[in-house]
């Protein structure tokens, strides 16, 4: 089960990082007006439309994984095994601490036990 929230977690992880490199490579549509004017080139390496095409179905297909991740995620994020109720509940099957034995507290430096400790004496 971890293996596999690693995976679709790396998954994640990269779709969102390649979308974001692919966001940033594309032209805004501003660009597109700015080279008619003259201030730009409108050649590109996919030619004069197909990279806006080509590029705009990748960051589709990128954000539909990542949507897809993210749900899984979430999913396995809030999965809980049938048998476990509240936290009250598994606190109550813990065993309680064992009792402290006095013989071996007396032994300790500064653990005197309570008889041996005579009473202050009132000084009125």
């Amino acid at each position: 089960m971890n293996a596999m929230i690693t995976v679709i977690l790396a998954v994640q992880m990269l779709s969102a990082l390649a979308m974001i490199g692919l966001i940033l490579v594309q032209h805004g549509k501003g660009a597109d007006m700015g080279a008619a004017f003259g201030s730009g080139t409108s050649g590109s390496l996919f030619g004069a439309s197909g990279g806006a095409n080509f590029l705009s179905r990748t960051t589709a297909v990128l954000a539909a994984v990542f949507f897809v991740t993210t749900l899984m995620l979430a999913y396995f994020g809030n999965l809980r095994p049938a048998a476990s109720g509240s936290v009250l509940e598994g606190a109550a099957l813990v065993a309680p601490a064992a009792p402290v034995d006095t013989s071996t507290a007396a032994q300790i430096p500064g653990n005197a036990p309570a008889s041996s400790v005579p009473a202050p004496a009132s000084s009125k």
